[in-house]
Order: structure tokens, then C-alpha cells, then sequence
């Protein structure tokens, strides 16, 4: 854990949240940054000293990242030059970026290991390459420094909090299964990995303990992915769910097509991550939390 303060920039995001909630309770003093009543305004970052930063800026929701367009590229930028900067003045401090899987690009034919290239077509690009395009960007530029810098590659992630308004395929799923009505989908093959909020954390607390001077990516993972048809059966044998196999299905694929959305790149083992959920017990737990309500 950081010996001191950390900073939290983009703090009212779902998942920083939910770390907040979780790793503040240890008593750690996070410096809370963000737009809202309940954070600090963005002028005021910089006037302390801070052990870490976690940059949380980003766009959780596919329909808001389709719609922002190149505005994706200009905040990346603005809030990782403002880490970045600070890094320069306190090179001692660790800075911790929220990256993504769309980094591989369109690299998703199976989930993707330590050996991938991101597949990027540079010459017809789209806008639903913007979002990876501008989270590799960020992440070359963290390679070329000498500071502790570390990329968290999400791929999906599953939390009680989650925004059921967001189309996502889990969302629609929570949602089907709240209101009775049948979610639609097609016989077309997905595998997706859940992270745990807790594995989230449990990953930061690695990356706060690893070396001085560490400068790497790093993949979500959990112990193991799951198909769609499993999250189906999930879906309809534990809550409920009405589903049937239809011949098109309005889930947006708006950062590109990624039919297996997971990585089998475990270098975060090697920090002493030990994920404690698989993607099927994280979505029981979470989505249970949920219905419950």
C-alpha cells in the first residue's frame, strides 16, 4: 500500500467509486478529484504531495464513447498530461492509469496473450477505433518514461453499483431480469471476463507494493472467463431470466467487434495478484446484490 496520500482523479466513475468505497475504509487519505459537489475541482490538484495517482478518466458506457468521438482522444490526453506533469516535479510518486483491452484493437478472433499485437487498420479507421487508439496512445507514452507507471487493461468488469442504463450485455441481461421481460440474442458465440471489485482492488494494492521504478501493462483477469451461453444459463437459472435465441440483437459494439474479450495475459501474477472470483461467481455475487434490492 502507498505510504501516503493518493490521489483520485475522475473519482465519481463507477468503478472509482467503488474503490473508494473499498480501499478508503482502510484508512488510507484519498485526495477525491472530479466535477461534482462531493469531489475537489481539478484546479486544485497538485497542491499536495501524493504517494500515488489513479487516473479513473474515461468512458464506461459504449453508447457515450460511440458519441463522444474524437473528444475520446483530447480528455485521455488532458488528465494524463496533468498526472504526467506531476510526475515530472515528484518522480517518486506512483501513477496508475485506467487503460483498456481495446488497446488490442480488433485482435479478438480468442482472447489474447503476452505474444498479441494490437490490430489496429490504420488506414480505414473508424469511429469505434478511437476509444483503443487513444488508450494505446497514452500507454506508449508511459512506456517511454522512467517513473513507476502502471496500464490496468480492463476488459469488463461487474459491480452492484453498475449503470443499468449503460448497453452493455450484462446490463441488458440485469434488466430483462428485473422488468420479466425475454432478452433477445443470437446463437453467435461471446466470451467475456468479469472482474470482481474486489480483484480490482486487490490489483491496485499489487501495483502500490510492486518495485520502485516499475513501468508496465498490466490485464484484468479473473480465474476464468465465460460464455455467453453461460451467463444465459446463469442469467435464467438463478434470477430468472426469459431469454430466447433471436436473429439480431441490439447490443452495441461501439468500441469494435470482440467476440473473445479476455486475455491470458497473466503478467499481474507476478506482482502476487491471485484473482479470488471467476467471472461466473463475480456475477452471481454482484447481480444477486442487485435484484435483491
Amino acid at each position: 500500500m502507498a505510504p501516503g496520500p493518493i490521489a483520485i482523479l475522475g473519482a465519481t466513475s463507477q468503478i472509482a467509486r467503488d474503490f473508494v468505497a473499498r480501499f478508503g475504509s482502510s484508512g488510507t487519505d484519498l485526495h477525491l478529484f472530479g466535477r461534482t459537489a462531493q469531489t475537489r475541482p481539478y484546479s486544485g490538484f497538485g497542491q499536495d504531495k501524493y504517494a500515488a495517482i489513479i487516473n479513473f478518466v474515461g468512458v464506461g458506457d459504449p453508447v457515450r464513447a460511440r458519441q463522444m468521438g474524437a473528444d475520446i482522444f483530447a480528455v485521455t490526453r488532458e488528465f494524463d498530461l496533468l498526472a504526467l506533469d506531476y510526475l515530472r516535479r515528484h518522480p517518486e510518486t506512483r501513477y496508475i492509469f485506467l487503460s483498456s483491452g481495446a488497446v488490442y484493437g480488433h485482435g479478438f478472433a480468442e482472447g489474447v496473450t503476452a505474444d498479441s499485437l494490437a490490430k489496429i487498420p490504420v488506414n480505414a479507421l473508424q469511429p469505434q477505433d478511437y476509444y483503443g487508439a487513444a488508450k494505446l496512445y497514452a500507454e506508449a507514452l508511459h512506456r517511454s518514461r522512467g517513473e513507476s507507471i502502471f496500464d490496468i487493461r480492463v476488459f469488463n468488469y461487474i459491480s452492484r453499483s453498475m449503470d443499468l442504463s449503460a448497453r452493455f450485455l450484462i446490463a441488458d441481461m440485469v434488466n430483462a431480469a428485473r422488468s420479466g421481460s425475454v432478452f433477445q440474442t443470437t446463437n453467435r458465440p461471446l466470451m467475456r471476463d468479469f472482474l470482481h471489485p474486489a480483484d480490482f482492488c486487490q490489483l491496485i494494492e499489487c501495483c502500490l507494493a510492486a518495485p520502485p521504478g516499475s513501468n508496465m501493462a498490466l490485464d484484468c483477469y479473473s480465474q476464468s472467463p465465460i460464455s455467453k451461453y453461460e451467463m444465459v444459463k446463469l442469467m435464467a437459472g438463478d434470477f430468472g431470466m426469459k431469454y430466447e435465441i433471436a436473429d439480431a440483437s441490439d447490443t452495441v459494439n461501439a468500441t469494435g467487434d470482440k467476440p473473445n474479450y479476455f486475455s491470458r495475459n497473466h503478467l499481474a501474477a507476478a506482482l502476487g495478484y491471485a484473482p479470488g472470483h471467476s467471472s461466473h461467481s463475480a456475477i452471481r455475487e454482484e447481480v444477486g446484490a442487485i435484484l435483491s434490492r
